[in-house]
């Protein structure tokens, strides 16, 4: 037990179920960055939102309303200057506390970083993009299923091909 802990501390030599526990935690920190600005943007900046849309109803907030294409738009653009803010804190966060740099040069390690995050973003903005498009999902919803695929997509690619493991 004793090891654990010390693993959960320490970046290096941590058990994969602590590793990927330390992963969830640093990419909650991550997400809540990218939820918080998201939601913001969609709200104040570039209008997102709907009537129905879940957190409109959860916190009872008026919104601006748009036609589906300004909201689909609006959507990506806003998923495009939160990616930035919250892909930032999640390098920071994967480099202080997750994974071990070093397989590559730093400047080497951050591009790479930036293309598996960008290739998921891509896929996972366009998948939920695509489901406000073509079901009329909400944008809380379709956020919920861009979050998903990115985690799985992320972390594979960041431990096998980014970080030391």
């Amino acid at each position: 037990m004793r090891h654990h802990l010390k693993g959960f501390f320490r970046r290096d030599g941590a058990h994969p179920l602590i590793q990927f526990i330390k992963y969830g935690m640093a990419g909650g920190l991550a997400t809540a960055v990218d939820i918080v600005v998201f939601y913001l943007l969609a709200w104040k900046v570039l209008p997102a939102l709907t009537a129905n849309d879940q957190l409109v109803e959860l916190l009872n907030i008026s919104i601006t309303p748009v036609s589906e294409t300004t909201r689909q738009w609006h959507y990506a653009l806003n998923r495009g200057l939160t990616f930035q803010v919250s892909n930032l804190t999640a390098y920071v966060a994967n480099v202080l506390w997750v994974f071990t740099p070093g397989r590559h040069s730093r400047a080497k390690e951050i591009l790479l970083f930036y293309m598996v995050s960008g290739i998921s973003f891509l896929v996972a903005t366009g998948l939920s993009t695509g489901l406000i498009a073509w079901f009329g999902w909400t944008t809380t919803t379709a956020f919920l299923v861009n979050m998903v695929c990115s985690l799985m997509i992320n972390y594979v690619c960041r431990k096998y091909l980014v970080f030391k493991g």
